[in-house]
């Protein structure tokens, strides 16, 4: 019966999602669902119908949430108890709204749980938050054993991680991300103070995300507790190192690790939901560690801890009363940073937390095969996929720039407010539509997404662009086209730059997951530093779930750190930096970063000085992108690649202890009198090295192509000359160019 009401239950949705998109959805939410089909093997039930039942009883289901799990949407829980008994007033309201932001910007719906007169709220909203937030001691902490009591009395309170997990379960919610469970405390031997948090999670297939446990508990205990109950415990992040609340070890270690979102939420799917499912009804921890920011508080927390564990025991308070107790006393020794640490990890665990969940809802709703997201970094070249009738395309991500390029005609800039003599020159570019651009004179027919205004540019930048597949460029109302005015010396050289360029923020995630069909079948994804890093991060896990490489250009020394402001960093394949953004990168995933103040601007006389100076940068950026193409200016380019096993000594310059393989590559000599303009030389190049790995070529072929298309923009007021044509860039034509060029390794 119960498999018949099942079935029934699922026709109905499918049915239902067959007629109409689901309104509630994020925009690329809608797309992913308009995409696949759902099949009772991996569909989540939410039984709609009891749902209906008890809607007005005990349970209310929020209209947004019940029609994000209507449509087998992703949807996080979040408790209450933080609310009503973690952080004092308005703190407690301000963190709970931005942290469903957060989740909201991932794709994701949060449904804040709580407890007003006697009915479970499933999705509070700012006014039931309010209410939850500012009633101070009126309000009761919540747990399995307390729903009885004070539904009868219809009594209000913030839901424990128990509560939580109880409420999340019984309407289909997945995912619940919160601060830190509970666990075993203290002298637990004697008292049997045992957390009911640990008892749920052994009893309720919900995944909870926390920070781990608070170090007022005994963690040892508590994980082997966790082990007893069949809790699978696994870490986010690079090791096993179980994390304790306010600092990111606890000194112990958890059973497994998880690297990302896609691994955790594979690890969910397996449990529950793929063909090796195993209907367990025990629920997953994943511990996250605090970010490193907040490191240098969490010795001073812990101390401050300790000494109000001592007064619990002086004061004899038990009990639930003893962690509000706590937490306010370590608020008040360490001057409230304990307050802005824990807000900080609820923030960071919904931001880890959507992210898997959105991930676990693709999985769901795919016939991906768990385990095979194919991450192709390392590999040199692209991949061909299994359909060959069909061509790949590049997609550019990136910044559209009106550009105006002043020229003085006196080497001495005046900055005395009087005129300076020189040529204005108007143009197109930006980092990311000069590559669209060159990509598409080369004939590799680019798809482009960016932002654009609607103001006096928008309709010269659209006619001059008519050559490329422009649907992924989005007009933005009562916004100005992002615009650039550089100011060179006589020779061509950038003396100084001012640029206008706030739109770029608006190529959010949600935009970028409109085109997630077109990624999954492009040849390479080329991503520059004017859009966001949550952009940058989104367009990287898309592409590592469909086996496509990613390029980063970072634009500008500003925006070169943008992909380790966020897991990004961990899914490029290939970056091309010049010296100061790449002095900028290579320290950009350490707890040092440069900043561009600190920028180390040496003068160079020879090849031999710049490759040495930038060899110590390469060799730690290479442990984290396996190609970096270094572009040197006037010392051509320097390209260095993870060592491979089977390298061969004759293909490379430099070998550094095993890791690191590099060769040099001399510019094309241009006399100074020749250069137009250096703006969209580097853009020139780094797109005919990309057409060249999309068609298969070695690497030195793919610099040769790139620096021949560098220098016809060093002769051009464009940045990106009308003169590439892409029968000039076949190998056979470039060898016959390159005979009468000395094209040598350093």
């Amino acid at each position: 019966m119960r498999n018949l009401v099942q079935t029934l239950c699922s026709r109905r949705l499918q049915l239902v999602s067959a007629t109409r998109q689901p309104s509630w959805l994020p925009l690329h939410s809608r797309v992913l669902h308009q995409k696949h089909k759902l099949s009772t093997s991996t569909t989540r039930y939410f039984n709609l119908n009891k749902i209906e039942q008890i809607r007005n009883g005990t349970l209310s289901v929020s209209e947004e949430v019940r029609q994000a799990l209507h449509e087998h949407g992703p949807v996080v829980a979040l408790e209450s108890t933080i609310i009503t008994h973690g952080m004092p007033y308005p703190h407690n309201i301000k963190t709970g709204l931005e942290v469903e932001d957060i989740i909201r910007k991932n794709g994701c719906i949060p449904a804040t749980i709580g407890v007003l007169d006697g009915r479970v709220h499933v999705g509070l909203d700012k006014t039931q938050l309010e209410q939850l937030g500012s009633k101070g001691k009126d309000l009761v902490k919540i747990s399995r054993r307390d729903f009885p009591y004070v539904l009868a009395k219809k009594l209000s309170g913030g839901t424990t991680v128990s509560g939580t997990m109880l409420a999340s379960h019984l309407v289909g919610i997945q995912i619940f991300a919160t601060g830190g469970i509970g666990g075993v405390h203290r002298g637990a031997e004697q008292t049997m103070d045992i957390s009911a948090d640990l008892t749920e999670l052994g009893r309720t297939p919900v995944t909870v995300v926390s920070a781990g446990v608070k170090s007022i508990l005994d963690i040892e205990k508590t994980l082997e507790y966790l082990e007893t109950q069949g809790v699978c415990v696994a870490t986010f992040g690079q090791d096993k190192d179980f994390p304790a609340f306010f600092v990111p070890s606890s000194g112990l270690k958890a059973p497994y690790n998880i690297r990302d979102e896609i691994e955790a939420a594979e690890m969910i799917y397996s449990k529950y939901y793929g063909q090796n499912k195993m209907k367990l009804d025990s629920g997953i921890l994943i511990g996250v560690p605090l970010p490193d920011s907040y490191n240098e508080y969490g010795q001073q927390i812990e101390t401050a801890i300790d000494t109000a564990l001592h007064e619990v025991s002086l004061k004899k308070i038990q009990g639930k009363e003893v962690t509000p107790y706590i937490l306010q006393r370590v608020h008040e020794l360490t001057g409230g940073e304990s307050l802005h640490s824990n807000i900080a990890l609820i923030k960071n665990n919904a931001d880890i937390g959507s992210k898997i969940a959105w991930q676990l809802t693709k999985l769901q709703n795919s016939t991906r095969v768990p385990g095979n997201h194919g991450n192709n970094r390392n590999g040199p070249y692209i991949q061909t996929k299994k359909t060959k009738t069909k061509k790949k395309r590049p997609i550019v991500i990136g910044g559209s720039v009106v550009d105006f390029n002043a020229r003085l005609k006196s080497e001495e800039l005046q900055g005395n407010g009087s005129t300076n003599p020189g040529i204005i020159h108007q143009s197109f570019g930006g980092v990311g539509r000069n590559i669209a651009d060159c990509l598409a004179r080369l004939g590799a027919d680019p798809l482009f997404i960016s932002t654009i205004g609607e103001d006096c540019h928008t309709e010269n930048f659209l006619a001059h662009c008519g050559h490329l597949d422009l649907r992924g460029i989005r007009r933005q109302p009562n916004c100005s086209t992002a615009t650039y005015c550089g100011v060179l010396g006589p020779s061509g050289q950038l003396q100084l730059g001012i640029g206008d360029m706030d739109v770029h923020q608006l190529v959010t995630n949600q935009m970028i997951y409109e085109y997630e069909e077109d990624i999954k079948e492009s040849s390479i994804v080329i991503v520059d530093g004017n859009i966001s890093p949550v952009a940058i991060e989104t367009a990287c896990q898309i592409s590592t779930v469909y086996n496509v490489p990613v390029l980063f250009e970072p634009t500008d020394i500003l925006k070169a750190s943008r992909p380790f402001l966020t897991s990004a960093h961990k899914q490029l394949t290939y970056t091309s930096p010049n010296i100061n953004e790449l002095q900028i990168m290579s320290t950009g995933f350490t707890n040092k970063p440069l900043s561009s103040q600190d920028l180390h601007s040496n003068e160079f006389h020879n090849n031999d000085d710049v490759i040495a100076f930038c060899m110590p940068h390469c060799l730690r950026l290479v442990e984290k992108i396996p190609v970096v193409i270094v572009t040197l200016g006037q010392y051509g380019v320097l390209l260095c690649k993870k060592m491979q096993n089977n390298t061969t000594k004759t293909t490379i310059s430099f070998q550094v202890e095993g890791k690191l393989e590099a060769k040099h590559y001399p510019a094309y000599n241009v006399a100074p009198e020749e250069i137009v303009s250096v703006s969209g030389a580097g853009d020139c190049f780094i797109s005919a090295f990309v057409n060249g790995v999309i068609h298969g070529h070695h690497h030195d072929d793919c610099v040769k192509l790139g620096l021949f298309a560098a220098e016809l923009s060093l002769r051009s007021s464009e940045a990106v000359p009308q003169t590439i044509h892409p029968e000039d860039f076949s190998l056979s034509k470039m060898d016959s160019v390159l005979a009468t060029r000395s094209i040598q390794v350093a």
